[in-house]
């Protein structure tokens, strides 16, 4: 199982450089890629990761939050132009990976129909399923837990919503901390396991990095494992001091991952 870090492109840089046991860095869509900057402008970060050898096959925080996906007012024109520059961007610079969590742009507005703002989501998945897929990317959806998000919580909900778009350009990601911040058991991880693409996790406590205070992830480690899953694990947490922190964390995750099978 490869592991990765995930954290804004100024925490990153001060990376000294590649570590043992990191195995790629996964930033966010809006700092590397900067869809709505003009070529003329546009200047990435990322650059400077991968010219200091990191991995950089993923990113996350697909979309800014006005950007909305539900509710009365969604610019499907702009979601396209948006979505066709990050794909492009990404292929660029190698990135095959892009989460669409995005909390704010996916939040219902209050009274809008659940029902039908379920529909958009999908709607906007099915738009911009091909285009990842044109550039060799895939789309990830990522499951929210219910106090940050109220569409698409659950994984059961994710993988209907992944089900439902229809388009090779669109999959699923598994998040432990959403889970276990919902409720949700480990076994839910059986009935969508032909979907997962990627996982994150943190601990629950303070999203802190695994290690961190002990929480034990072996029970959806053991589950995932069942699935056949054995792609890359992200640590996103809310990271206090990176470069202190990330061998200690893979190490504990390592741990982990070696006691569930992996």
């Amino acid at each position: 199982m490869k592991i990765g870090l995930c954290a804004n492109s100024v925490t990153l840089a001060r990376l000294a450089g590649p570590m043992p046991g990191v195995d790629f860095l996964e930033g966010f869509v809006q700092e590397w890629f900067q869809p709505e900057t003009p070529d003329a402008a546009y200047v990435t970060p990322a650059t400077a990761l991968r010219g200091r050898g990191f991995a950089l096959p993923a990113a996350n925080r697909f979309l800014p939050a006005d950007l909305k996906v539900s509710g009365p007012n969604v610019d499907y024109a702009r979601l396209d132009r948006f979505a066709a520059t990050a794909f492009h961007r990404a292929k660029e610079l190698g990135t095959t990976l892009i989460v669409f969590g995005s909390a704010g742009a996916r939040q219902v507005p209050d009274g809008f129909s659940q029902a039908t703002a379920f529909e958009q989501y999908v709607d906007v998945l099915r738009q911009c399923g091909p285009l990842a897929e044109e550039n060799g990317v895939t789309l990830l959806v990522e499951p929210l837990n219910r106090g940050e998000c109220n569409l698409v919580n659950t994984v059961l909900e994710g993988a209907e919503a992944v089900r439902r778009a229809n388009t090779n350009g669109v999959k699923l990601l598994v998040d432990f901390f959403h889970m276990v911040r919902n409720g949700e058991s480990p076994d839910d991880l059986a009935k969508v396991g032909a979907l997962i693409r990627h996982a994150h996790t943190a601990e629950n406590r303070d999203r802190a990095a695994p290690g961190t205070h002990g929480e034990n992830f072996r029970p959806f480690f053991r589950a995932l494992r069942r699935t056949g899953y054995n792609f890359a694990l992200t640590i996103e947490a809310d990271w206090t001091d990176l470069p202190a922190q990330a061998a200690p964390s893979v190490a504990a995750l390592r741990g982990q991952l070696a006691d569930s099978g992996y």
